[in-house]
């Protein structure tokens, strides 16, 4: 009987295969998840230069942490883990060059002039509200808000009880909307 081709593998599987050095194995799911990485990246960084960048950082770590993976099951959410702090850090490291986030506002359906200028002007006073937040605020904004974190993601990722992460979250929200008054 012959073996199934590996793109018929489960994920549990090419994660085993691909921890034990199977090149292959790990190809595959590259192949299976570099869109929904590449859509993720693009949605959390904008359409910049960076996206391809980051999914290919995100493989690579991932290749070189496959052994610590414990249940190969979870690849998909663990490789969307790596992702999301790969982008953390790529949005961390534009408060340094740019401007704090590139929050993209989906433009109106009609490019009229007044709705391309509320909608520039919106991201402008979101980019300048989060530049207010508390470091630990202005993060778990963007995990939650941006990255679309669960309670749960945000503690193991913070290092922080859920208790903690859930009273940041709702400072840094009224924050943003006592800095945003003045948008609308």
């Amino acid at each position: 009987m012959p073996h199934p081709p590996l793109s018929d593998l489960d994920d549990a599987v090419l994660a085993g295969r691909s921890s034990d050095g199977d090149v292959r194995a790990f190809e595959v799911l590259i192949r299976r998840y570099t869109p929904l990485l590449r859509a993720y990246a693009r949605r959390t960084l904008g359409s910049t230069d960076e996206l391809d960048d980051v999914v290919q950082e995100t493989f690579i770590t991932a290749w070189n942490r496959m052994d610590r993976l414990e249940d190969g099951a979870r690849v998909k959410s663990w490789l969307m883990r790596i992702l999301s702090r790969k982008c953390l850090d790529r949005i961390r490291a534009r408060r340094y060059h740019d401007d704090v986030t590139e929050l993209e506002v989906e433009a109106p359906a009609d490019d009229a002039p007044d709705r391309v200028a509320e909608a520039r002007s919106r991201e402008e006073a979101v980019e300048t509200a989060l530049a207010e937040l508390p470091e630990a605020q202005r993060r778990c904004w963007l995990m939650k808000e941006v990255l679309e974190y669960s309670y749960e993601e945000m503690a193991e990722e913070l290092d922080l009880p859920a208790s903690t992460v859930r009273g940041l979250l709702s400072r840094a929200r009224k924050n943003m909307i006592r800095l945003m008054e003045g948008w609308r």
